[in-house]
């Protein structure tokens, strides 16, 4: 029997769907950082990137739309941001900062279709968040096609090995993205995003 809230279970446990490249997918994330920006009071967020691979032209990925919001404080999230998000449906879901903590280390949003399924990760980061460098990689497929075709290969395969396990399939991702986040790094002479 698992200590995880249901609904973090219940989200865990989704398939895992790849799908082709759809051109709509950079309206989506516009559409809802407008959304965002007119629900949530001026002050408590700050920038929003679309990262992932919808955020790449051209790549397969999960057709959900992987945001990263700059918050003012992640005690904003909780206090401000979070019951704003709830009451509209979004899921709410945070992981302390430590082993039995309260304070939150981290913070981020679902938000789904009428059918229920993810439409948005909606992730809220403070400005000095390591974090912000998912962005390196972002950027690091964009500029070389080659290697977002193999990350497109390598997805799929790890969804079919993983189709309803979600920790499972991101974990099996992970050497690939350290390895071209840190060339994207070793790019930039070290300069975060």
């Amino acid at each position: 029997m698992s200590d995880l809230p249901d609904h973090v279970t219940r989200a865990t446990q989704e398939s895992v769907e790849i799908a082709p490249y759809d051109a709509s997918w950079p309206m989506w994330f516009e559409t809802e950082c407008r959304h965002l920006r007119n629900l949530l009071p001026v002050g408590v967020i700050g920038r929003i990137e679309h990262f992932g691979s919808t955020a790449v032209p051209g790549l397969a990925g999960k057709p959900i739309i992987d945001m990263l919001v700059e918050v003012s404080s992640l005690a904003d999230v909780r206090q401000i941001v979070a019951p704003i998000l709830t009451r509209e449906s979004y899921e709410y879901f945070w992981r302390p900062c430590c082993p039995g903590g309260v304070d939150i280390g981290y913070a981020w949003f679902i938000k789904r279709d009428a059918d229920g399924r993810r439409t948005h990760h909606i992730h809220m980061l403070e400005k000095d968040s390591p974090d912000w460098e998912r962005l390196l990689f972002r950027d690091y497929l964009i500029a070389h096609p080659e290697v977002a075709h193999e990350y497109a290969v390598l997805k799929q395969r790890i969804a079919a090995d993983f189709p309803g396990d979600r920790i499972a399939y991101a974990k099996a991702k992970t050497g690939f993205i350290a390895r071209f986040t840190e060339a994207a790094r070793l790019l930039r002479g070290g300069e975060r995003p």
